[in-house]
């Protein structure tokens, strides 16, 4: 019998706001998983248990669902001014693909305790107790994120009183910037210069959307125009497989309008991006954990899909999108809102609710989003090593090596 072993690599299984992720320090992947290709892939895929035609991730760390089929890399930080460097992969659940074409803004909340934990920062930049600043440099989209993480004699704090929707157990408050987080350029965060477009669907006709580039792409609809009211919980879509193709139609015209995918080949091919989110004026209704959600409380409420499906509570990263979009006017977010607006937007989710700042500017060039704000927490559930049978990527490696 023919000898086999497993790689060992140090990991850190975190959960980031309401998503969970496979944490590696860059230095400690294996040497054919440190540089973009096809065996760097191949381990991420493994690590999580991709792809899973029974779609439960029995054989890997993932969660079997978008929110906690993530893998993330951290290092030191190459770029002036900056303390860390973060690269985040999406990873399918069903089919052998990893998207690295945006952000997770959860996860962004844990990068910076991991960084300090595992010694990546200069100690003299770490505060000893207080609220130790990290700049993060975000790889998959070139921005910058700004975290404030608590500390007490030089470790990062994760027990605390904040709650955060979407999440059972309170934890220590991680407040995030994410600075400049539109388009490249300082142009318009709209790719197509207008808040508000008309988007043909082939299949399913027109739709008036919003087309916003900050945080992650989003193409923004209305509920009502869907048929939904805009309070609808996962299992009212996630079970609806003629609603999710629509969406998915939806997405795919969305993403050539923004000059994301030139086809709908290219379109189908990154399902992370752009996310869809549709919006309704505020209104009462019961959140996933039973809490009831007065329409008097909130601005606006909002439901997103990530990787084609409803999610349980908001992506960090479509947050982004909502706040810009909410303090700029004639979008379908700020129009829906009605003149609830003040720089901020209290949305609620299929979870209960997210509270978002905004700084925005009207340019010769369009609309500019200087900076976003929110909060959420973080906290580490495994620290180890995870195994990764090593025969599956030995011929792999011998092709590459030839």
């Amino acid at each position: 019998m023919k000898k086999l072993r497993s790689l060992s690599v140090p990991a850190t299984y975190i959960r980031g706001g309401t998503s969970k992720g496979v944490f590696f320090a860059l230095k400690d992947l294996p040497d054919f998983a440190r540089t973009p290709g096809e065996a760097r892939d191949m381990f991420f895929l493994r690590v999580v248990g991709s792809p899973d035609p029974y779609g439960k991730h029995i054989d890997g760390m993932g969660g079997a669902t978008s929110s906690t089929s993530k893998v993330v890399i951290v290092s030191p930080s190459k770029r002036k001014n900056h303390d860390l460097d973060y690269l985040f992969g999406q990873v399918s659940i069903d089919k052998p693909e990893i998207d690295w074409s945006g952000n997770c803004g959860n996860l962004s909340a844990a990068v910076a305790g991991f960084g300090i934990s595992r010694g990546m920062m200069e100690k003299t930049k770490i505060q000893e107790d207080g609220i130790c600043e990290v700049r993060i440099w975000q790889e998959n989209i070139a921005k910058t994120i700004v975290a404030k993480v608590p500390v007490f004699e030089g470790i990062p704090q994760e027990e605390g009183d904040f709650e955060l929707d979407g999440v059972a157990f309170p934890s220590a408050e991680v407040c995030l910037d994410f600075i400049n987080p539109g388009d490249e350029g300082g142009g318009s965060v709209f790719p197509t210069g207008s808040v508000v477009d008309n988007l043909d669907v082939p299949g399913y006709g027109a739709f008036e959307v919003t087309l916003i580039n900050a945080g992650i792409p989003t193409v923004f609809l209305r509920a009502k125009d869907l048929g939904y009211s805009g309070t609808e919980l996962q299992a009212d879509i996630n079970s609806d497989e003629k609603a999710l193709k629509k969406f998915e139609a939806i997405r795919i015209s969305g993403s050539i309008a923004m000059g994301l995918a030139k086809d709908e080949v290219a379109a189908s091919g990154s399902q992370h991006t752009p996310k869809i989110a549709m919006v309704a004026p505020a209104k009462d209704y019961i959140s996933s954990s039973g809490k009831r959600i007065s329409g008097s409380d909130i601005d606006i409420v909002v439901r997103a899909l990530s990787m084609g499906k409803l999610h349980h509570a908001m992506m960090g990263t479509a947050a982004v999108a909502i706040g810009a979009a909410a303090t700029i006017p004639g979008t379908l977010v700020h129009v829906a809102m009605g003149e609830n607006q003040n720089g901020e937007v209290l949305f609620g989710h299929p979870s209960g609710t997210l509270r978002v700042g905004s700084e925005t500017d009207s340019t010769e060039s369009g609309w500019v989003v200087r900076k976003v704000s929110m909060s959420r927490s973080a906290r580490v559930i495994m620290d180890g090593r995870v195994k990764v049978p090593y025969g599956q990527f030995a011929s792999l490696l011998d092709n590459l090596n030839r």
